[in-house]
């Protein structure tokens, strides 16, 4: 018998909208005038606009030498019934050079009733009549799906993934004690790998986590894998190969160094250019945004996945169809172009079933993202976006400060990239970021050709348009699609969690305070501006750099969540708790269950290769975090897991240091890594991983023994009356449920 979901009772208000059928059926006597006739037979055909519709303008083809013609051609609009909606036709003379107004008429479609068809006869001029045939009704059939509760295809997705994790967490804890064996499906917990932005700092350093997870076992205990920034282009690497998941990481991996280890800008030379060039008009041509976004994902797509640049996220579903593999999540943020990212942002979250944003409870399948969407419906679908797109975006805090990849000198000088970003305020968006406003570097060959390739590709890029904000811009560097929210009624936003009772957060504690900006997501209970018929969409790590609103979806009902944090830090000592604390925070302004972040245990405990942080006994639904951090401990001394290095050529290997290096090979900044580079940060995370397989073991354990004390886990500890009651919820802005 299949859990009842009490998510899927809660109505998300949605408003219909109105289609509006128009038939072209013909005309009659169609005249340019006596002497027009005389000298030239019109060759008529009809424009249809309606101006508070999206894809305003239709029209038919053209009939030659005909005055009665007939097109029978059929159109549709999607209308707010709210607006006063016109439609404007007018008849036309097709010629070589310029096209003729022949005439013009209107009509008020509030006249028209739904469920009414109606012939309509338009006048034009004196003697000339069009004829139409129009109808109205209801869009009762939306492609954006409105809902809290996880799309069908997850659920199903969950059920035949909960057998195989019960499989594999019975074969990781073969030698326990049945009491601590799961005995039915609903004593499975639920498991989230996660993995933080870093750039290829984060994806070679989750590369060997993955391995690490994969061959331990404790992958195949996994539900949900869960990336921002460098870690889906990880992420996207694997789940994309053709291998995986009957073949591990390992060899993927193998491909993966040897891709890195030459820079992606040699791409950006003159002779890759031309189909970079080509897909961008294309793009352009058909409608959609463009930015520099674009050029980035392709750079990162032709490094990473080359022979598999055509591939779609929807693809990544074969990966998953038999819930053989965890379920990737990727993200990103929507922002607004006036308010800075650090007081608001939307997050957007990605699957290979559903893409959409878990704040306005709308979601849609992944080809229509991108399209353009009016009150929820789709008005012109395009192709769907290839998955090197969406690495661009997901890891676009790259393409906004370009300059610094290109190793230019920027307004930041030699600092992280977090440290840069949280000194982006509004102008992150709108901010004009010229090269032309640099400050002069010292004189050197390096430079100099650092600032030439910088000049050519911007001389590239605004070739392609005659707007150069696509490059001078961090908007032009920024994500742009189409709002498929356009039209919606959104004066609020929905709670995550209408249903988990935790105490009062009214304030977060003063540890966290003390490490965040005291404005930081300040505005996160806002809605987005349904007019904008465009959105910004831009790397997560611009707010905070590990993707936990994916995993704290209580509708997930995650138990473990092992997060690996790959951010940059001042120096290999520094504290490792500020993205997490960040996190704790968010979840404590949502209101959703999250473990105390006690910043103390560094100073009781000090630097090592994983935390756990534990819920506070009686915190009902909070999940166990275990919180690895990038740092370079036992595996100086130890080769694999209590195995001594022995030569000095393997101590040497080992030696090295993350932030502190001089040479600064793992850079955030850094787009090609040496295979020593590579396979030392690889190897590194592999270890650490490795090295805590039993951490991870107690906590799985820990989790079953919950799950056999609490067997209705979150989102079925309901009766049908306690849903009952809030299924006509109404949409409440949890700016005023936090006040």
């Amino acid at each position: 018998m299949s859990a009842l979901d009490p998510y899927q009772y809660i109505v998300v208000e949605q408003q219909y909208s109105h289609k509006f059928k128009v038939k072209v059926l013909r005309a009659e006597n169609v005249t340019k005038g006596a002497l027009g006739d005389l000298l030239d037979t019109p060759d008529p055909y009809v424009e249809l606009f309606i101006p508070t519709a999206p894809e305003s303008r239709k029209r038919t083809r053209h009939i030659d030498n005909d005055i009665n013609p007939k097109w029978n051609e059929n159109f549709e609009f999607i209308l707010d019934p709210n607006q006063d909606n016109v439609l404007e036709l007018t008849l036309m003379d097709a010629n070589y050079v310029m096209d003729e107004t022949l005439g013009s008429a209107s009509y008020n479609i509030s006249k028209l009733r739904v469920g009414q068809t109606e012939s309509v006869p338009f006048l034009i001029g004196k003697a000339t009549h069009v004829y139409l045939e129009l109808s109205l009704e209801v869009c009762s059939a939306m492609d954006l799906r409105f809902s809290l509760a996880l799309c069908d295809k997850e659920k199903l997705y969950r059920q035949r993934r909960r057998d195989r994790v019960m499989l594999g967490i019975k074969k990781l804890l073969a030698m326990e004690k049945p009491s601590f064996l799961p005995s039915s499906p609903r004593e499975v917990p639920v498991i989230a790998v996660v993995g933080s932005g870093g750039g290829f700092r984060a994806m070679v350093g989750f590369s060997g986590v993955m391995k690490a997870l994969y061959e331990s076992g404790v992958l195949d205990c996994a539900t949900y894998v869960a990336g921002l920034s460098g870690s889906t282009w990880y992420m996207s690497t694997l789940y994309s190969h053709p291998e995986f998941p009957k073949k591990g990481p390992e060899q993927i991996n193998q491909e993966l160094m040897k891709s890195v280890s030459s820079n992606p800008l040699r791409l950006l030379l003159p002779q890759h250019i031309t189909n970079y060039v080509q897909a961008l008009w294309s793009k352009k041509a058909g409608g959609q945004p463009v930015t520099f976004t674009d050029i980035f994902g392709m750079l990162i797509g032709e490094t990473l996945i080359p022979a598999r640049m055509d591939t779609k996220l929807s693809e990544l579903q074969e990966k998953i169809n038999e819930a053989q593999s965890p379920l990737p999540l990727f993200t990103c943020l929507h922002v607004k172009p006036d308010v800075s990212e650090l007081m608001f942002a939307d997050w957007v979250e990605f699957s290979p079933y559903e893409i959409g944003m878990a704040k306005y409870g709308t979601f849609m399948p992944p080809d229509l993202f991108g399209s353009k969407f009016f009150m929820g419906t789709v008005v012109k679908k395009y192709e769907e976006n290839p998955l090197h797109f969406l690495m661009g975006v997901w890891g676009s805090a790259f393409s906004i400060l370009f300059n610094r990849v290109l190793g230019v000198k920027d307004v930041c000088g030699g600092s992280t990239m977090e440290e840069e970003l949280e000194q982006i305020k509004p102008e992150h968006i709108v901010g004009v970021d010229s090269l032309d406003d640099e400050e002069p570097r010292k004189a050197g060959v390096e430079d100099d050709n650092r600032h030439a390739q910088a000049s050519w590709i911007q001389r590239m890029v605004t070739s392609l348009f005659s707007d150069s904000t696509l490059f001078n811009t961090r908007e032009g560097r920024a994500g742009k699609v189409h709002n498929f929210m356009l039209g919606l009624n959104l004066n609020a936003s929905i709670p995550f969690s209408p249903f988990t009772e935790i105490p009062s957060l009214n304030s977060p504690d003063e540890e966290v305070d003390a490490v965040t900006d005291p404005d930081e997501f300040d505005r996160i209970y806002e809605p987005l501006d349904v007019k904008s018929k465009k959105i910004h969409i831009v790397d997560s790590g611009l707010t905070f750099n590990l993707p936990y609103p994916l995993i704290l979806r209580p509708q997930r009902a995650v138990d473990l969540i092992i997060s690996f944090d790959f951010s940059a830090r001042p120096s290999d000592s520094s504290p490792p708790f500020k993205e997490l604390l960040l996190a704790e925070k968010w979840a404590r302004m949502n209101k959703l269950p999250f473990p105390k972040i006690d910043p103390k245990v560094f100073d009781r405990e000090g630097m090592k290769e994983c935390y756990v942080f534990k819920p506070k006994k009686g915190d009902k639904n909070c999940p166990t975090v275990i919180h690895f951090v990038l740092v370079n401990i036992d595996f100086r001394k130890f080769k694999a897991p209590g195995v001594r290095r022995d030569t000095e050529k393997e101590k040497e290997f080992a030696d090295f240091d993350i932030f502190d290096d001089p040479q600064t090979p793992y850079s955030t900044f850094n787009f090609q890594y040496s295979n020593q580079a590579f396979t030392q940060l690889h190897d590194l995370m592999e270890f650490n991983t490795l090295n805590n397989i039993e951490v991870i073991k107690e906590a799985i354990k820990d989790s079953i023994v919950y799950r056999k004390e609490n067997p209705s886990r979150c989102s079925v500890s309901l009766s049908l009356n306690e849903i009952k009651n809030k299924m006509f919820l109404k949409r409440e802005t949890r700016g005023q449920a936090h006040k």
